[in-house]
């Protein structure tokens, strides 16, 4: 059987981060036999809150998982991280500006 894209790029990012099937799924508050469906089914049957939550445990977009878009993968993991970001309070936003300032100076060095 051939891979579907969406399942292909589940597996990849899951084994990449060492998860295995149980820890994406507790990660992402699904079961351990639906991300294999997921993964080994064609075509997949995915509600778009539960392919939420999978992108978000893997730190990338829906719209990667799915490939909707022309993004790479290191673009969808910054739309991720920037999501996360965004949603952190005031202080933490200006600590981690602060500190990507000064890793941008010592880069340019």
């Amino acid at each position: 059987m051939t891979q579907n894209k969406l399942g292909a790029r589940i597996k990849a990012l899951r084994t990449e981060k060492k998860f295995t099937l149980e820890q994406l799924a507790d990660k992402s508050g699904s079961s351990k036999s639906y991300i294999w469906e997921l993964e080994n089914k064609n075509p997949p049957r995915p509600s778009a809150d539960k392919l939420a939550d999978i992108a978000k445990a893997l730190g990338v977009t829906a719209d990667y998982l799915i490939g909707s878009d022309d993004k790479t993968r290191k673009e969808a993991e910054d739309i991720a991280f920037f999501r996360k970001y965004s949603g952190l309070p005031d202080e933490t936003r200006k600590v981690l500006r602060d500190m990507a300032e000064s890793l941008a100076k010592l880069g340019k060095k």
